[in-house]
C-alpha cells in the first residue's frame, strides 16, 4: 500500500519564498534579477533563458557562500512533525521545487524525503558558480513529475501541498490539493494556513 504526497518547498515547507529572489538579494544583483523577471512573465524569454540569465549574474560566487544562505532558510511550524507523520502512514513524500536544489536537497536530506526535484546550479571543480543551471523544473512541469511518479509507485492517493501558481499543474495531478496561504487565483479542494491543518486533512482521508 503506497501513498504519494508532493509538496512546493517555499512558502510551503520552508519560510524562503524565492531563492532566486533571495540571492539577488543577498549578492546585490536583484536590479537585473528584477529586469530577467519581468521579461520571462511579458513572455519575451523562456524559462530556461530566464534561468540562465539569472545564474550567469552569480557566477564567481562560491558554493560555500549559497550553502551559508540555504543553511540559514528556517522551517515552517509543524514541517518536522508532518514529514513524520507522514512516514509513518506509509506515503512516498516528495519536494517539487522551482526553486534551487542547494536548499531543497538540504530540506530533503533533513526530513528524509524520498524524492526531490529542483532548479541546480552548476559549480566547478573548486565549488565556484559556473553561470550555468540545470533548469529541471520550471513553472509548467510540476505536474508532469507528479504524473511521472504516479506512474512509478501506482500510489491509492496521491496529495499535493503548495501555494504558488507554479504548483497549479500538480494539483490537478493530485486526488486531494490542499493550498496553504495561496497566493491570489490560487485554490485547492481544501484552503489552510497552517501544515498543522495539512495534517489533520489528510489525517480525515486515511480514516
Amino acid at each position: 500500500m503506497v501513498r504519494l504526497v508532493a509538496f512546493d518547498l517555499e512558502g510551503t515547507l520552508v519560510k524562503s519564498i524565492s531563492s532566486w529572489v533571495e540571492l539577488h538579494k543577498r549578492f546585490n544583483t536583484w536590479e537585473m534579477g528584477k529586469e530577467y523577471a519581468e521579461r520571462f512573465f511579458s513572455g519575451e524569454i523562456d524559462y530556461v533563458e530566464w534561468a540562465e540569465l539569472d545564474a550567469s549574474l552569480w557566477k564567481g560566487h562560491t558554493r560555500e557562500e549559497i550553502m551559508k544562505w540555504a543553511n540559514s532558510v528556517e522551517y515552517m511550524e509543524g514541517a518536522r512533525e508532518l514529514i513524520e507523520f507522514l512516514r509513518e502512514n506509509d506515503f512516498k513524500i516528495a519536494i517539487l521545487s522551482s526553486g534551487l536544489m542547494c536548499l531543497a536537497r538540504r530540506v530533503g536530506t533533513e526530513l528524509g524525503v524520498d524524492y526531490v526535484y529542483a532548479n541546480e546550479l552548476i559549480f566547478s571543480d573548486n565549488g565556484v558558480v559556473t553561470g550555468e543551471v540545470n533548469p529541471e523544473v520550471d513553472f509548467k512541469s510540476k505536474g508532469t513529475i507528479l504524473r511521472n511518479l504516479k506512474g512509478e509507485l501506482n500510489p491509492e492517493l496521491t496529495v499535493a501541498v503548495g501555494d504558488g501558481f507554479n504548483d497549479i499543474s500538480m494539483f490537478r495531478e493530485a486526488d486531494v490539493a490542499i493550498a496553504i496561504n495561496p497566493h491570489e487565483g490560487v485554490e485547492g479542494d481544501h484552503v489552510v494556513e497552517s501544515l498543522h491543518e495539512v495534517r489533520e486533512i489528510i489525517q480525515g482521508l486515511l480514516s
